[in-house]
């Protein structure tokens, strides 16, 4: 159900619809993926960017997405490069 992902900072309808196409339907699902693997797998869709990165984060941190500090900005940035895609898993 998507109502408990748009209860979420940073995360709207949309973003939900979303994160429902790559079987995250719950904040919690969203929490044990995480925040870069979530993103991994949105970032083939159209019109999801860097700020999909940041907003996710902020969800999971209740932080505005443009509050995120620069450290937390650029750790997920290293683990995004560091970290291999993960074959899809079901969550």
């Amino acid at each position: 159900m998507r109502g408990d992902l748009v209860k979420l900072r940073n995360i709207g309808a949309k973003s939900a619809a979303k994160l429902a196409d790559i079987g995250v339907t719950s904040s919690s699902q969203l929490a044990e993926m995480g925040a870069v693997e979530a993103y991994r797998r949105l970032r083939s869709q159209r019109d999801v960017n860097i700020a999909m990165l940041w907003a996710l984060q902020g969800a999971l941190l209740d932080l505005p997405w443009y509050d995120l500090p620069p450290d937390i900005k650029q750790a997920l940035l290293d683990e995004l490069a560091e970290q291999p895609s993960a074959p899809d898993a079901q969550f």
